[in-house]
């Protein structure tokens, strides 16, 4: 095992840099939102009935973004669409987002092409590859963000480019004020939990440390927290190269609360993603569920967000979670990049 409070075994573990790009997240929110904001060309969004943000991975959290922070503030249903099906309500009055980081995904092309056929309004958000070449061909808006990351490292980047593609077209309203704060938030969060942070005093150092063996269970209220919590989980198989689980409060109590039952709670740890603006109703589940999967043998820890505004919060959320699964992976001495898994999965369907 490394120790995480050895900072130049912490680095040298993370030998593809997954640390730099979680530590340059408030940069990519600043810039990627510059950038969306800059786009031309973009489509009349004015009688617009729906909203569907079609991606895969780490590019549709983006999608997760904009439905949980401002479903209370858009006129219009967000739906995200992990899928190469497009819903068969999507058509002329709909606004089709399309996010892939590398261009290529096989099911978000599939999407993309049907919304083409259907006369769907379309906005591409990538860095290339195939769909940049057909959104081209077809006279379909890309707003193009960089190249070289992984696509969960470049959240910031398709994100807040597609948040400020959508302001510009006149879906949002001004954003500038939310994500100054948001960014600012998650750079607080890096200066925290970086790996130059002394171990101690460093919340994600020590929650990767709580976690050990134990299998991650990450819950949240539904809206943010849920969201959070999903990308959580995500980041834990991806960086942290361990099976994990996310549940919706309320919902788990519904459920999955029941199977909180010994022997099962001592393999797993219980992490809940909480917020200021949690309804009463929602907040006042959370020890009561805690209590049950404590009995169980779970150990359960709870991350509280930051900010004023929901962008903010999520934000800072969703930095913690990224540093911390990563801190998971290093601790046993495995680099946070590579996904090898999921290339061997591609190259065997290509074949």
């Amino acid at each position: 095992m490394i120790d995480l409070g050895d900072v130049r075994a912490v680095r040298d573990a993370d030998a593809d840099g997954m640390l730099a790009a979680v530590e340059a997240l408030g940069s990519h929110c600043r810039e990627g939102y510059s950038n969306g904001a800059g786009a031309s060309g973009l489509p009349d969004l004015t009688d617009v009935r729906g909203v569907v943000f079609c991606g895969m991975g780490g590019s549709a959290v983006a999608g997760d973004v904009l439905r949980s922070v401002f479903r209370d503030r858009l006129g219009v249903p967000v739906e995200v669409n992990r899928s190469p099906a497009l819903p068969e309500h999507a058509g002329p009055h709909s606004l089709v987002v399309v996010s892939s980081y590398s261009g290529n995904t096989s099911e978000t092309l599939a999407a993309f092409r049907e919304a083409t056929k259907r006369g769907c309004r379309s906005i591409v958000v990538s860095s290339g590859g195939t769909i940049g070449d057909e959104a081209a061909e077809a006279g379909v808006p890309i707003v193009p963000v960089p190249g070289g990351f992984q696509p969960r490292a470049a959240l910031g980047w398709l994100a807040f480019t597609a948040l400020g593609a959508l302001e510009a077209a006149g879906l949002l309203p001004p954003l500038a004020d939310d994500v100054a704060e948001a960014a600012g938030e998650v750079d607080g969060r890096a200066a925290a939990c970086g790996p130059d942070a002394p171990a101690g005093d460093n919340p994600a150092k020590r929650m990767a440390e709580a976690i050990g063996e134990r299998i991650p269970v990450v819950w949240g209220a539904e809206g943010i927290g849920s969201a959070a919590a999903s990308r959580w989980k995500t980041q834990f198989n991806e960086n942290g190269k361990v099976p994990a689980w996310w549940a919706s409060m309320s919902e788990l109590d519904h459920n999955e609360v029941v199977g909180w039952t010994q022997p099962f709670g001592r393999h797993h740890a219980v992490i809940a993603l909480r917020h200021e603006a949690e309804d009463p109703e929602i907040a006042a589940r959370f020890p009561l569920s805690f209590e049950i999967a404590a009995e169980a043998g779970a150990d359960t820890h709870e991350v509280w967000a930051t900010g004023r505004s929901g962008l903010a919060r999520l934000m800072s959320l969703i930095a913690v979670g990224d540093f911390v699964s990563a801190y998971v992976a290093i601790r046993k001495g495995v680099d946070p990049t590579p996904v090898d898994v999921i290339q061997r999965l591609k190259a065997a369907l290509a074949s």
